[in-house]
């Protein structure tokens, strides 16, 4: 089973609540953020720099989540 907790992200009218999952992505690393209500969607994933980019999602879509997120993801990870 993929790894899933909640996250929120800043949007421009409050916090977004959501869910987090881990997704195979190829051997790569990716995650899938889906919003409680179903309004946003952002999946992200590694590149070949080592770097975390935005793949997919809904629009409009704010550069500063993928620093979130990711951010979101390693204190989740560091508290397991």
């Amino acid at each position: 089973m993929n790894e899933q907790f909640e996250a929120v992200l800043t949007g421009s009218d409050g916090p977004i609540d959501g869910i987090v999952t881990e997704i195979t992505n190829g051997g790569g690393q990716a995650y899938k953020f889906q919003s409680i209500d179903g309004s946003l969607e952002l999946i992200i994933i590694r590149n070949e720099e080592g770097n975390w980019e935005r793949a997919s999602g809904t629009e409009p879509y704010f550069s500063g989540w993928v620093d979130e997120l990711i951010e979101q993801i390693q204190n989740n990870q560091k508290a397991l």
